[in-house]
């Protein structure tokens, strides 16, 4: 494994056992979930910062990561209602075939815009991991507090 390859996968790691173990602490606390996910979505963006990358190099990462995870979300949430955790894992296996399909038109188009204006969207495997992360969770956390305010989970 390369240098770089191997510092990029320490930071992602490193990020990663920080919002699992984040999103495990509160993962009962139904009331809040949603609410600590979308915070750990702007952890990311946050950490963006941290390691020198322009939000609006990933842009399309983070727009391909909302509309990927909200839609999964969505259809997770609805299989979990009717069907338990069986339906919840139908409907985010199906939900993720789906919304990569639909999210990767969208990450395109904005890709496409953007260099339509000149505005570089080159990607680095760091920026695009925690782009994807940062939209995933985001997204994720909006499907679940909407999902909470209207009493679809319990």
């Amino acid at each position: 494994m390369n240098k770089k390859l191997g510092m990029v996968m320490v930071k992602v790691l490193m990020l990663s056992a920080i919002i699992f173990s984040v999103s495990a602490y509160f993962i009962y606390d139904t009331q809040l979930i949603g609410w600590i996910i979308f915070a750990l979505g702007w952890l990311c963006i946050g950490s963006l910062l941290l390691f020198n990358i322009a939000i609006k190099n990933i842009w399309p990462d983070i727009i391909f990561g909302l509309i990927d995870n909200g839609i999964l979300a969505i259809l997770a949430v609805i299989g979990g209602a009717i069907a338990g955790v069986a339906g919840a894992i139908i409907g985010g296996a199906v939900g993720n075939a789906i919304t990569d399909g639909i999210a990767g038109v969208f990450e395109g188009h904005i890709a496409e815009r953007l260099r339509a204006k000149e505005i570089s969207e080159e990607r680095t495997m760091l920026g695009s991991s925690i782009g994807k992360m940062a939209g995933c969770l985001l997204g994720a956390g909006v499907v679940l507090i909407i999902a909470n305010f209207i009493n679809l989970r319990s």
